[in-house]
C-alpha cells in the first residue's frame, strides 16, 4: 500500500493516522469499505460504490457512526482521489491500480495500492476453483450483504479461494468475488438472500442483461448443479471478470472466453457511467 492517504478529503501520510480517530472501526469492525479499480486516474463505477456504502450506513444507523453526507458525495470523493494521486510522485494523476474507501467513526479514509502481480495472468489464464467451504453462511444472513470492516471470515479463506455455500448446500460466493455459472442457457448468479455481497460488477452485469448472448439472471444455485455447468467466471470490481477453466474437477474450456466477454460488457458500462 502507498503511504499517501486521504482522511475526509485531506491528504496526509499513512504513518500520521491516529488510532483514536478510528477506534470503533479498529476494535469492533464497526464500519464498511469498498474496493475499486482506478484506470489512468479514473475510478471505475464510483457512483455504484458510494451508493453501496451509503446503503450499508443506512442499514446500521446506530452501530456505525456515519460521516457527514457531503464527504460521500461523488464530486467530493473524486476531488479527494485526484488530490491524493497528485500529491504522491509514486502515484501521479495517471495512476492505474486500486483504491479503497473505508467509512467508520464518522470519517472517510481513502487508500491506494498497486494491482496484484498476477493481475494480467488472471485475465489470460483464469483461476481454478477446486474447493468448497460448506455451510459457512446462513440463508438471509444480512451482514454478508454489507462489506464490513470485520472481514476476517472472508480474509482467512483467500489463499484457497473456495466456493462458499450455505446450510442448504447452495452456492453463495467466493471470499472476494461473486460467482456466475453458465447453466440451462443462462448466466446465473446466486441471489442476495443466498447470501452474498451485492458486488458492483455483479450489479452492472445484471443491469446489462446479457453476456455473449446469454441472459444474466439471479437465482438459487444448488452446489450439485455445478456438475452441469458449461462455463464459469467470478467477478469483482478490480479484476472485473476472471474465467474458471476448471470447476471442482470439471474442465470448462469456454470459461476464459466467457469472462473476456463479461469484461468487455463491464468496461463499456464503466465508460458510460464515468
Amino acid at each position: 500500500m502507498f503511504s499517501t492517504v486521504c482522511v475526509d478529503g485531506v491528504v496526509q501520510r499513512w504513518e500520521d493516522l491516529r488510532l483514536q480517530d478510528f477506534a470503533q472501526g479498529f476494535f469492533f469492525g464497526a464500519g464498511f469499505f469498498t474496493t475499486f479499480r482506478i484506470d489512468a486516474g479514473r475510478p471505475l463505477f464510483l457512483s455504484r460504490h458510494l451508493a453501496r456504502l451509503r446503503a450499508s450506513l443506512d442499514a446500521f444507523p446506530v452501530a456505525v457512526r456515519a460521516p457527514a453526507p457531503a464527504l460521500l458525495h461523488e464530486d467530493a470523493v473524486r476531488d479527494s482521489l485526484r488530490r491524493g494521486l497528485e500529491a504522491d510522485p509514486l502515484l501521479g494523476p495517471r495512476f492505474t491500480g486500486v483504491g479503497k474507501l473505508a467509512v467508520s467513526d464518522g470519517r472517510v479514509l481513502c487508500t491506494f495500492r498497486a494491482l496484484a502481480q498476477d493481475f494480467d495472468d488472471l485475465h489470460r489464464e483464469g483461476r481454478v476453483l477446486d474447493s468448497v467451504e460448506p455451510g459457512a453462511y446462513r440463508r438471509a444472513e444480512r451482514t454478508v450483504n454489507h462489506k464490513g470492516l470485520a472481514w476476517f471470515r472472508q480474509h482467512a479463506l483467500l489463499p484457497r479461494l473456495p466456493l462458499i455455500t450455505n446450510e442448504a448446500d447452495e452456492v453463495c460466493e467466493l471470499p472476494t468475488a461473486n460467482v456466475f455459472v453458465q447453466l440451462d442457457g443462462a448466466l446465473v448468479t446466486p441471489p442476495l438472500t443466498a447470501p452474498c455481497l451485492p458486488g458492483v460488477a455483479r450489479a452492472a452485469l445484471l443491469d446489462a442483461g446479457t453476456v455473449d448472448g446469454l441472459p444474466v439472471v439471479e437465482r438459487v444455485v444448488p452446489l450439485a448443479d455445478l456438475s452441469r455447468a458449461q462455463g464459469c467466471f467470478y467477478s469483482n470490481a478490480v479484476a472485473l471478470a476472471v474465467g474458471v477453466p476448471r470447476l471442482l474437477g470439471q474442465a470448462l474450456p469456454g470459461s476464459l472466453r466467457l469472462a473476456e466477454r463479461a469484461r468487455a460488457v463491464l468496461e463499456a458500462s464503466a465508460l458510460r457511467e464515468a
